[in-house]
């Protein structure tokens, strides 16, 4: 099979292919032949930073092909999502069955990866930022596979401002398009307008101080990116305000009921069409490369997704006996001209 790794840290020019044999799932694992591989700008950074070299884990979407001993509640030829802590830029991914989850008959796998993970962290973020009705909220990286379903639980959360940070104008009129009432930039802090009840942070980093400044008085800032940053205590003094920092695999490992539940109410809503996954781009696996560049240049409009077997091949149509709508496979869920 194929798959994708790196031997030393770097930018994307640093990954290539190789033919590997198939692994073999371990006790309660699932073989699955994959069929869409969501990029994490996490993942992207560690190939640049991390001082050895990773298995490329992630979001993966396919037919389950073998079971692990002592595995129930699955079988061979269902249709799975979830996340790979081993190696997940390949034609077969093994996943443990705690991490994955059923994928409805009426999404494709390409959606199942741009809405599972990243709508879990997004939905994470939003109930650790305790938004009530009528609070204004900021998304930073609304644009991102996270950020723009972030946007749209915030849109459907409060009748109260919706406003979109992102790092270029260009990007406007995609996250106007999700519900954002304004949008803003992240190199001017000074015409972000009125302070934010709740921010919602995925870029981290330098604009951490920022975002902590936008804060109203006992304004709740929720940081789930893996930008880092600094606060300073006396930005949280003088407003009131409180940071706190989300991370999904510790409610899948410490809170699987709250995790489980989050699953059902994102495949409900996407059902509904209330929640679009967007999908910038469907590339080919062995073109991992330009989809690393991509996510580290910020350039991508939704969710950047690998296809093993090439686009036009990720899995089942929508069905209409399950009542999702067009919409719910994402306003630009095949790459519309603006996404160049």
């Amino acid at each position: 099979m194929l798959r994708i790794r790196y031997a030393v840290p770097g930018g994307p020019e640093v990954l290539f292919a190789e033919e590997v044999p198939v692994p073999a799932p371990g006790p309660g694992e699932l073989l699955v032949r994959a069929e869409a591989v969501g990029v994490t700008l996490p993942v992207v950074r560690k190939v640049r930073e991390a001082s050895e070299p990773i298995a490329l884990g992630g979001e993966v979407a396919g037919t389950v092909t073998a079971l692990g001993e002592g595995v129930t509640g699955f079988a061979v030829g269902e249709r799975v999502t979830g996340l790979c802590f081993g190696h997940g830029y390949a034609e077969y991914a093994v996943l443990h069955t705690a991490m994955a989850s059923r994928v409805p008959g009426g999404a494709t796998s390409v959606d199942a990866v741009a809405l599972m993970r990243s709508g879990l962290v997004a939905r994470g973020a939003w109930e650790a930022g305790r938004v009530r009705s009528g609070e204004s909220v900021l998304v930073t990286a609304a644009a991102s596979g996270v950020g723009s379903l972030a946007l749209q639980l915030a849109r459907a959360g409060t009748t109260g401002r919706v406003v979109a940070a992102v790092s270029s104008p260009d990007k406007a009129d995609f996250v106007r398009g999700l519900g954002a009432d304004d949008v803003v930039l992240y190199e001017d802090p000074a015409s972000w307008g009125d302070p934010y009840d709740v921010v919602l942070d995925g870029v981290g980093g330098e604009l951490l101080g920022p975002a902590v400044r936008a804060l109203a008085t006992e304004g709740r800032l929720v940081a789930y990116g893996s930008g880092g940053g600094t606060v300073e205590a006396y930005e949280l003094l003088v407003r009131g305000a409180s940071v706190t920092g989300f991370q999904i695999r510790a409610i899948a490992q410490g809170r699987p009921e709250v995790y489980e539940s989050w699953r059902r109410a994102l495949w409900e809503a996407y059902a509904e069409g209330t929640l679009r996954p967007a999908v910038h781009e469907e590339i080919p696996l062995a073109e991992a490369a330009r989809a690393h560049r991509l996510v580290e240049e910020r350039r991508n409009l939704g969710k950047v997704v690998l296809v093993p077997r090439g686009p036009g091949s990720t899995g089942t149509a929508p069905d209409p006996d399950l009542g999702v709508p067009e919409r719910g496979r994402g306003r630009w869920g095949r790459c519309q001209p603006m996404c160049g």
